[in-house]
């Protein structure tokens, strides 16, 4: 979390702004651009309820989102409870206040629970590079998993990008429901819609498709791969051997070449160096977590999952969310007191 910049707002609806969850992370994700720049699919901020009881992670929708389908997608969200996926409790739509001064028209947000998390793209700067094949392998387990109690409702997440995956001691939460079907179409240079990181957007969207699971795979390879060399779109020679051949599946532009996330959900745990042997698992060979199996990201999340340099930097975030204060708006200077008239001089009698 970084502080509140000039035009952010003070107070989103019954919230005080405490300070950003994304700064420091801005530009875009490309072929050869450095680790941790991200274009992000919303602005996300942690606040504060007014009587200090609860502190949450605030989204609202960036310059030139629809937001009636912001809202809509934020509203389906609150749906979804699958595994590592961070939970919408509050949906709310009011106008966004700087310095106790309404700031524009009425705009929608909505509301996760706050956990100390960094967004992949600044847990990449705070580890200082690409993450251990290790991480990488939990955290694409995870996701998968999330992805399967997704796709197990019929629904499809469109919105799987490095900035939407914010990772927490415990794992990694998946965040950004929705951000493809609420963003602006694609840009002039054709890397996808405004607002989402190129390259996360399998070409079948980008040409008009709508959203299938298969869409999901793509984007979850785009993360993996981010999270394993820097870049969204690496060079195949750029990814760890152990991921090559799985995550270049998942980039396939053929939809229809991309595996499964059952496959996934098989092959990511693998044995990265670290691991041991892969996880025993007591189902049958295809059962998740999703239909009555065992959660194959569970034994990978254990304890040292995460490098130390992520770990000391959610510390870091923790202590100062905790001891972080609201922006007070400037208080209007008081109107100069009146002086009394002088009484008339009474000079010696």
């Amino acid at each position: 979390m970084e502080p509140s910049g000039p035009g952010d707002p003070g107070r989103i609806g019954p919230y005080a702004v405490l300070g950003r969850l994304d700064a420091g992370v801005g530009g875009d994700l490309t072929a050869g651009g450095p680790p941790a720049a991200v274009r992000a699919a919303a602005h996300r901020f942690v606040a504060r309820s007014r009587d200090g009881d609860r502190t949450v992670i605030l989204t609202t929708p960036p310059a030139g989102t629809d937001p009636d389908r912001f809202r809509a997608e934020a509203e389906a969200a609150r749906r979804l409870f699958g595994p590592w996926t961070a939970v919408v409790d509050e949906v709310g739509t009011t106008a966004a206040t700087s310095e106790g001064t309404p700031g524009g028209d009425p705009a929608p947000w909505y509301t996760t629970p706050y956990v100390p998390s960094l967004p992949l793209p600044a847990a990449l700067a705070a580890h200082g590079g690409p993450l251990p094949e290790r991480t990488v392998r939990a955290l694409g387990t995870a996701l998968a998993e999330a992805l399967a109690a997704v796709h197990a409702t019929g629904a499809v997440h469109a919105g799987v990008s490095p900035a939407a995956v914010l990772l927490t001691s415990d794992g990694p939460r998946l965040t950004g429901y929705g951000a493809v079907r609420a963003a602006t179409p694609p840009g002039p240079d054709g890397t996808g819609p405004v607002g989402l990181a190129p390259g996360t957007v399998p070409p079948e969207q980008l040409a008009g498709a709508r959203p299938e699971p298969p869409g999901d795979v793509f984007a979850l390879g785009a993360v993996l791969a981010c999270a394993a060399t820097g870049h969204t779109v690496p060079e195949r020679d750029e990814l760890p051997e152990g991921l090559r051949a799985l995550v270049s599946a998942c980039l396939a532009r053929d939809p229809a070449h991309r595996p499964s996330v059952r496959r996934l959900l098989d092959e990511l745990p693998g044995t990265a160096p670290g691991f041991g042997p892969p996880p025993v698992m007591d189902g049958p060979p295809e059962a998740t977590v999703v239909d009555g199996g065992p959660s194959r990201a569970g034994t990978l999340l254990a304890p040292g999952w995460l490098p130390a340099r992520v770990v000391a930097a959610l510390v870091g975030q923790s202590a100062a969310v905790l001891a972080a204060e609201p922006a007070e708006p400037a208080s209007p200077p008081a109107p100069p007191h009146p002086h009394p008239s002088p009484s008339p001089h009474r000079g010696p009698s």
